[in-house]
């Protein structure tokens, strides 16, 4: 059996910029997205602490150190600037595998890794 659980976290983000016309997506800086044990391209979800909307995107990488959040095309319209955000991705394992499993989890400071 295979159950889904928590593999990453990174725990109350600002929204640093939201693009309507951008094609989709969450730009994250880098370095969150690698201290939280991330991949360019992996799918997360997204809770808005702010107003409560929940959606799924996938990640791409911003630029490193710049504390940057970008909510981008029609997710956009789920966040604005200055909204704060829990991101989280999962990972399928095997039963036991998942017992001992322990998720990469981050709290930036004004959205830089500490």
């Amino acid at each position: 059996m295979f159950v889904q659980v928590l593999k990453s976290k990174i725990h109350r983000v600002t929204v640093t910029e939201a693009d309507l016309d951008y094609i989709g997506s969450i730009t994250i800086d880098a370095e969150m997205v690698e201290a939280a044990n991330m991949i360019e391209n992996e799918r997360v979800d997204i809770y808005n602490i702010t107003n409560g909307e929940r959606f799924s995107t996938y990640v791409i990488k911003g630029e490193r150190g710049s504390g940057v959040i970008g909510i981008n095309g029609a997710a956009a319209h789920k966040a604005n600037v200055g909204d704060l955000l829990i991101i989280a991705s999962y990972a399928m394992m095997d039963f036991e595998e998942a017992k001992k499993h322990t998720p990469t989890v981050i709290f930036p400071e004004n959205n830089h890794v500490r």
